[in-house]
């Protein structure tokens, strides 16, 4: 094995199609989606066709998807909007939330002086839904809960459902970062009435720097990035064409094949955990990342029985062995301190421990699973 890409949760490999969709659109319709003239228009058409696309397969109205550079984006302005436009004065979420959410909450604070509360989590890192009811209503404020469909390190798997009746319950609004889940879950947004989701391409197979924002109408939300009149109105600037292009590509491919590489994917996940208990008993899941019913498909979080020093060098020598895997989110690998999503849920002893995220997708193959576990007890071994 030359080369074995396990940090899909970070990023995934563009799909062929997509690339030559993005092409297409870069040769071709290069005129400004704003233009009245016809290669505007041409553009202008093709960019409200992907939003009809999107619309469809969520069960959403084309007016609710919000082209966005992407998750992070997509966060920042739900959050930011709610607060400025529908008086929001109390952010109900977790300490396990991606930083597009977390650091938002916190900069909010700050600026506004919105109240921040924190669910309790239990020791796998799921909330706790008797504490998040009584958060809803321990006052009269106006209240937006932030919680992620999956999350991106551990890969648990909340109840939308049963939030989205707490919330309504509570007369709250509700956002999910679902960036990890968006073309890897089935979504109804006529049955979930969640009020605001976020996804972002480059986690299905599209392009980086582009993504969406589903923000339900009548939300009462004013434009975050003002100037021009794009996005109807609600987020100025020229749309990056070719990258609508490819996120519509990657989107429906996703869909398309959902069952067939779902299964895959998962029967990918199961052969690592069931390899990791055979080969690594020691070797213990973080989450519910283990278990398959709980967790998301995709990813899994283990961590393994070497001492610190040990540790030092295990990313390393992975890497020299061509194995690309991650200590967590993407978004903070450059950061000194560790994950805070394990520091949450983990204590002293066990924080000392390494843990992997080994992500998955369609481009992998049981061959390369087989592999990583081998190069994995030969170092346990050394």
């Amino acid at each position: 094995m030359e080369k074995v890409y396990l940090d899909n949760a970070a990023t995934t490999q563009v799909r062929d199609g997509v690339i030559a969709k993005m092409q297409d659109a870069l040769g071709t319709f290069y005129g400004n989606p704003s233009s009245t003239h016809s290669f505007g228009r041409s553009a202008k058409t093709t960019i409200e066709k992907a939003r009809k696309t999107i619309a469809k397969y969520l069960n959403a109205h084309p007016s609710e998807i919000v082209f966005t550079s992407g998750g992070t984006e997509a966060d920042n302005m739900i959050l930011r909007c709610a607060v400025r436009d529908r008086g929001v004065k109390t952010i109900v979420t977790t300490k396990i939330e991606h930083h597009a959410v977390l650091h938002t909450a916190e900069e909010l604070q700050k600026e506004y002086g919105i109240q921040l509360l924190f669910v309790n989590l239990d020791t796998y890192g799921n909330p706790d839904m008797v504490h998040l009811k009584e958060l809803l209503h321990q006052d009269d404020t106006k209240k937006l809960v932030s919680l992620m469909h999956v999350n991106n390190e551990i890969g648990n798997l909340i109840n939308m459902e049963d939030i989205c009746t707490l919330c309504k319950d509570a007369d709250a609004l509700f956002h999910s970062d679902t960036v990890q889940s968006v073309g890897h879950f089935q979504w109804d947004l006529e049955k979930t009435p969640v009020d605001f989701l976020t996804a972002a391409a480059h986690k299905f197979h599209g392009p980086k720097g582009v993504g969406f924002a589903f923000v339900r109408k009548n939300s009462g939300l004013k434009p975050l990035i003002v100037g021009g009149s794009q996005e109807r109105g609600f987020r100025a600037g020229t749309e990056p064409f070719h990258n609508i292009v490819g996120l519509e590509e990657a989107f429906i491919a996703a869909y398309d094949n959902l069952d067939e590489e779902k299964k895959y994917v998962s029967n990918l996940k199961a052969h690592f955990i069931e390899r990791v208990k055979t080969e690594l008993p020691e070797a213990e899941f973080n989450g519910w990342s283990g278990d398959m019913e709980k967790s998301t498909y995709t990813l899994t979080n283990v961590r393994l029985p070497f001492d610190a020093q040990k540790s030092l060098m295990l990313l390393f020598h992975l890497d020299l062995k061509g194995i690309a895997c991650s200590k967590g989110s993407a978004c903070q690998s450059g950061s000194a301190k560790g994950s805070h999503v394990l520091s949450e849920i983990l204590d002293e002893e066990e924080l000392k421990k390494p843990s992997l995220r080994f992500s998955f997708s369609k481009y992998n193959t049981l061959e390369e699973l087989d592999y990583t576990i081998d190069v994995l007890k030969e170092f346990a071994e050394d």
